[in-house]
């Protein structure tokens, strides 16, 4: 446990708060580690298999909840959010994004991965300020979480006053909507916590409506094995056939939920050019994306989040998106791209390919 010359905890954090905002943060909080509240929920949630194939939140269990034991000797944490909107987003942004969707043949990559992988940016600026922290305080406990461990981002988020929990799971916040990333520095200091946020959803359900896949089953639950983000992202498995004509023409995660709800009219741009929508990712047709080969999908995508998925599973959604625009009205060239890539493809990506092809309107 750090212990050092008394420190006015006030001071501290204000100064806290202004090296974040130095850094692109937009708002920092504090929370304790007593988060045994949750945890029924989440075994629940684990329990009832809504997590899917991503293995690690049943390994972790409940060590999600429990900071200390993630971090031992961790009294603290110190949550941050980081607007994401690129610097260029025009006013009208959702409106704008709704009708990318309604195009089958342009292709919709999530706003939070048009720019640098948030990893990366937040991780970096995590540890900058834990930096700052030390040089004003001596040495302390510490570590920096960005979406990289099992941590309880939006509980922790939510109970030291960044936002509530919208009924889609995001946190909202009524200065800034839900378009920011969340980081933690889970610390050995004692701080004292943050306001909670009331919640500000009321009767709305909009976001409930608005999801393709019915993936938000009731407020605040969801089911990851329907939602969109988690089939183009996180699964590296066939897409369920039943789900593939609800996806359209999203390619890389999903933003339905959050276009739909009103308090992202709120929603701030980023301060940092790290999230500037790269050009490839601007206005993107299916078919110029499927054009790019391993090679171009690498370096079109290096420091981005999409790399992670490598170029298969890229390639895999391209295929379901292209089906669904072949579903809408005629498009040879569509047609004509998928029978050139079929006999090479791979047995996962075959399949989709297959599928797309018997789309055809």
């Amino acid at each position: 446990m750090h212990q050092s010359k008394v420190v006015d905890h006030a001071a501290l954090l204000a100064e806290i708060g202004q090296w974040a905002r130095e850094l692109g943060f937009s708002q920092i909080g504090v929370s304790g580690v007593d988060l045994a509240s949750a945890e029924p929920g989440l075994a629940a949630w684990l329990g009832q298999g809504f997590h899917g194939s991503m293995h690690y939140m049943a390994a972790h269990g409940l060590k999600r909840a429990r900071p200390a034991e993630l971090v031992p000797g961790t009294v603290s944490v110190i949550t941050a959010r980081m607007d994401y909107l690129s610097r260029g987003t025009p006013p009208g942004w959702q409106a704008i994004e709704f009708d990318r969707l309604a195009r089958p043949q342009d292709a919709t990559v999530s706003l939070y991965a048009r720019g640098r992988d948030y990893h990366k940016v937040m991780r970096q600026r995590l540890q900058k300020l834990a930096d700052r922290m030390a040089e004003r305080l001596g040495p302390f406990g510490h570590r920096v979480f960005t979406d990289s461990a099992p941590v309880l981002e939006a509980e922790l988020a939510s109970r030291s006053g960044q936002g509530w929990r919208g009924k889609h799971t995001l946190v909202l916040n009524r200065e800034a909507g839900s378009m920011f990333f969340l980081g933690e520095i889970y610390v050995d200091l004692t701080l004292p916590a943050s306001a909670p946020e009331s919640a500000h959803c009321g009767s709305c359900s909009a976001c409930l409506q608005a999801c393709p896949t019915g993936a938000i089953v009731a407020p605040h639950r969801l089911d990851a094995r329907r939602c969109i983000s988690y089939l183009t992202i996180e699964h590296d498995g066939p897409i369920p056939v039943e789900l593939r004509a609800a996806m359209g023409n999203r390619i890389y995660g999903c933003d339905d939920c959050q276009l739909a709800c009103p308090w992202n009219k709120y929603a701030q741009r980023a301060t940092l050019p790290d999230f500037d929508t790269r050009a490839a990712l601007a206005e993107p047709s299916l078919l110029q994306l499927w054009a790019w080969s391993e090679a171009d999908f690498l370096r079109h995508t290096e420091g981005s989040p999409i790399r992670r998925i490598g170029h298969e599973r890229w390639r895999r959604n391209l295929a379901v998106a292209m089906g669904n625009a072949l579903r809408a009205g005629p498009a040879p060239a569509i047609e004509q791209a998928l029978r050139e890539v079929l006999p090479e493809a791979s047995p996962l990506l075959a399949e989709h390919i297959e599928w797309a092809l018997q789309q055809s309107a």
